[in-house]
């Protein structure tokens, strides 16, 4: 029996549509998507399997895609996909790190069998698992197709959320939102931080309302002291400070749907400088999310955002943020829009962002960001924390 689909029938036949569209203006025959995210978005497909070379194939002229992974990992798409037997193609078994042969062998051959062999093809140049083993196969597999990166088409379909999708991420957001307040309620001088961060897990997973969670496509990342001056540090079993900062980003997580959102913790009584720093977060994410509305651009949020921070006397190099959604290790971001300067994406409703506020210093950093959907209004929060620097005594 498969298991409950997450989206109707009809919800996967428009995003095929959709990037079929795309593919025609782009010139491409056919496809080839790595991204584990975009084998998902496209089909349904979900399992731990993303780790061995696998892939979803759209041809211009086929109804369905389809699904090319491992033999083991077969029961998976037909399980999870919906596709019939005839679009779920296995690869041999012998060929899993086959220091000689690679699945993209036969890959090729399948393509060839279709009568697609001088196609132009479009490859994921950028996705993580499209390796350069992966791509060197393919193209002396098919000698006669002309291969170009497909610039993240599918990355960029996925931009603009359908409701049963922000559905999704609003659930995500709740469950956010849960975790962070059981994470933060653990959170107390000399406590181990393995055990906030096991805390933290459970409720991710246990979900909140009667909606299950999922794991993160990024774990969660804790840095403590002068490690707040660096954003990507995971947990330590070292106890919590009696004084000093701490900041926590996570997600939520809902049938893949990944809401993003990170806060500070302070131990003690903060230093006035903190505090000041905090603020400027706060107001800089405030004026970002007003300026998140349809019709404005991306870098006209950031510039709202970084206008707070110069009137603060602070500054803040990287983005501000980027997309997020549906994901799989090891990134939740999409890899499109950069709420950035030079960016001029035109922001349209059902674009979510995670809008990450932070400033990182020599010795310390704050960082208080917000997950939002973009609407007419301007930017829609999917999580319900306080945002403020938190204060443990």
């Amino acid at each position: 029996m498969s298991r409950s689909a997450v989206f109707t029938a009809a919800e996967y036949s428009r995003r095929i549509r959709d990037v079929k569209k795309r593919m025609e203006r782009a010139g491409f025959d056919l496809i080839i998507c790595q991204d584990p995210a975009n084998m998902g978005w496209l089909t349904g497909y979900d399992g731990w399997s993303f780790y061995v070379p696998q892939c979803v194939l759209v041809h211009a002229d086929g109804e369905l895609p389809i699904w090319f992974g491992r033999a083991q990992d077969e029961k998976s798409a037909l399980l999870t996909t919906g596709l019939p037997q005839s679009n779920v193609v296995p690869f041999s078994e012998y060929l899993v790190q086959n220091p000689e042969d690679h699945p993209f062998d036969e890959l090729a051959e399948l393509v060839r069998a279709r009568g697609w062999g001088k196609a132009h093809i479009g490859v994921e140049m950028d996705a993580h698992y499209y390796t350069a083993r992966c791509h060197a196969h393919l193209v002396k597999g098919l000698p006669d197709a002309r291969f170009s990166n497909n610039g993240d088409l599918v990355n960029w379909a996925r931009l603009i959320k359908s409701e049963p999708e922000l559905t999704l991420m609003r659930e995500a957001g709740a469950i956010c939102s849960h975790a962070m307040e059981r994470a933060v309620a653990k959170m107390s001088p000399g406590v181990p931080q393995n055990e906030v961060i096991a805390e933290l897990y459970h409720a991710q997973i246990m979900g909140v309302g009667g909606l299950g969670g999922d794991y993160a496509a990024i774990c969660p990342l804790m840095p403590v002291g002068e490690g707040t001056a660096t954003p990507h540090l995971t947990w330590t079993e070292d106890p919590l400070p009696q004084s000093g900062l701490a900041i926590l980003e996570i997600a939520g997580v809902r049938r893949r749907y990944h809401a993003a959102l990170t806060r500070t913790v302070h131990f003690g009584r903060p230093p006035q400088a903190y505090i000041d720093i905090a603020k400027a977060i706060v107001d800089g994410v405030d004026a970002g999310l007003e300026k998140a509305r349809s019709g404005n651009t991306a870098e006209e949020v950031e510039a709202a955002w970084q206008a707070v921070l110069r009137s603060r006397g602070l500054k803040k190099e990287s983005r501000v943020g980027y997309p997020i959604g549906l994901a799989y290790p090891p990134d939740w971001g999409e890899r499109t829009v950069s709420l950035r300067p030079g960016d001029r994406t035109e922001l349209q409703p059902g674009m979510c962002f995670h809008m990450m506020a932070g400033v990182w210093l020599g010795d310390f950093g704050l960082a208080i960001s917000e997950s939002f959907v973009v609407t007419d209004k301007g930017g829609e929060k999917l999580c319900t924390s306080p945002r403020e620097l938190i204060v443990v005594e």
